[in-house]
């Protein structure tokens, strides 16, 4: 087969779609053009009709991922919840997010939906606490999916036999209210009295 009759049979979305489900399964240090090829049945040029680079392609899945985080949430606390847990819904979802957030690529969904929750709270500086408590999330996210990932394979000097992940919601809300700091409550209309 042809990648030229290939590349008609997909798109830029059934690529993506792609290789977020092989990432899940290989992890992102295994995920290759080759790879996503192979899965799709064309030849790894054929790819390039789609994403001009891995790299491209990678910004697309790290939007995709933080795409799902919900605008207008709770409050930052909830918000920094919110993406985790956006990050934690991919195999090496965090990595991935981080590296591409790292090389500027892709979009800034993530950061702009901290920055609108600390505005809402009334911090003065929320762009510069956002850009803080977003490389504080990442980092934080990686570290426990890279635990996680070590403990499944038994690499850790106590694997199975404590939750290698105990006590680390406490950490994480403990450094974003750190980073957050004190904000003041979102204004609401004053409730008419019965």
């Amino acid at each position: 087969m042809s990648p030229e009759t290939n590349q008609a049979r997909h798109d830029r979305d059934s690529v993506a779609r792609s290789a977020l489900a092989l990432l899940d399964e290989v992890g992102l240090a295994d995920l290759s053009m080759r790879r996503i090829a192979a899965r799709l049945d064309v030849q790894p040029s054929a790819l390039y009709w789609h994403f001009t680079s891995k790299q491209e392609l990678l910004a697309e899945l790290a939007d995709r991922i933080t795409a799902s985080i919900p605008r207008g949430s709770d409050g930052v606390l909830a918000t920094a919840r919110g993406i985790r847990d956006a990050l934690f819904t991919h195999r090496d979802g965090a990595e991935l997010v981080l590296s591409t957030y790292a090389l500027q690529l892709g979009s800034s969904h993530a950061q702009s939906v901290l920055t609108a929750a600390l505005e809402a709270h009334g911090a003065p500086d929320a762009a510069d606490r956002g850009a803080a408590i977003l490389h504080f999330v990442l980092g934080h996210a990686t570290l426990v999916q890279q635990r996680m990932h070590a403990d499944s394979h038994g690499a850790l000097p106590t694997a199975g036999e404590i939750d290698v992940t105990a006590g680390l919601d406490r950490v994480f809300d403990l450094g974003v209210t750190a980073l957050a700091g004190v904000l003041s409550a979102p204004a609401t209309p004053p409730r008419a009295r019965a």
